[in-house]
């Protein structure tokens, strides 16, 4: 079953066209990671998943409902609650982390289950304790960003999307604000999280792990998809001069 499908999508940022014609599948237990050097389009891409840039044409539904679609050349989204529908069954994890600096780690991961999902405070914090455990933060609970390391701010951002139950999660290069011995931890989660067949796209610079974790990988350049295919084909056996010009930037590839 196809959780994602985005069909010839393009944006533009004036005369600066940033995605062209953008075509992909993801299924249910999938992992999808998108590649590319920087200004290539990876972050635009999942912000206009996410609702957070308005698309300019093309198509994107989720889980089988319509999040947008194009009539006589110009994007046509779903009505309001059909696109907030959809937003609960996304899952979005920044880079910079996002965490609401005046709340403790519990209260992080219970605003959106109260607020949103309007679940009682007991079973949210229930649900949020058992997210803490899985995310090795026990004794952090109570604790406020501020007082937290790097990689444990962004294990919060991860217990946090998660209590959303979403569909598919989304990862926009979780590790590119942490230093490489914090890195580990957070690709670590992730595998975890892959094993779990947790539905996940996840833009990143990390190519081991993305050959790893995979079991699709897309490779982005000047708002194109160059290249895309089995992990091992792609990063092992590329044909394509540009892919391998730019792996070969990455030790080991």
């Amino acid at each position: 079953m196809s959780i994602l499908e985005v069909k010839s999508l393009s944006k533009s940022f004036g005369e600066l066209k940033v995605l062209k014609e953008i075509s992909f599948n993801v299924e249910q237990g999938q992992v999808l990671s998108v590649i590319g050097p920087s200004g290539s389009g990876k972050s635009t891409l999942l912000r206009c998943v996410n609702q957070l840039e308005r698309a300019d044409g093309g198509e994107i539904n989720v889980c089988g409902v319509n999040m947008m679609h194009t009539e006589n050349g110009k994007a046509v989204y779903a009505p309001k609650k059909t696109l907030r529908e959809i937003r609960l069954k996304i899952g979005l994890v920044f880079q910079n982390f996002n965490l609401f600096p005046h709340k403790s780690v519990m209260e992080n991961i219970i605003e959106a289950p109260v607020h949103v999902l309007k679940k009682s405070k007991e079973q949210a914090k229930e649900e949020a304790a058992e997210l803490i455990r899985k995310m090795g933060l026990m004794t952090k609970e109570n604790s406020y960003p501020c007082e937290l390391s790097g990689g444990q701010q962004q294990r919060v951002s991860i217990a946090r999307a998660l209590a959303l139950k979403p569909d598919v999660l989304f990862f926009d290069e979780p590790t590119s604000a942490l230093d490489p011995e914090l890195t580990g931890e957070i690709l670590l989660v992730i595998k975890e999280l892959a094993k779990e067949k947790m539905t996940m796209v996840i833009v990143t610079h990390e190519m081991e792990f993305a050959k790893d974790v995979s079991n699709h990988v897309i490779f982005m350049d000047g708002g194109y998809i160059v290249e895309e295919g089995d992990p091992a084909e792609l990063f092992g056996n590329t044909q394509n001069e540009r892919t391998k010009q730019f792996l070969r930037r990455y030790k080991g590839m």
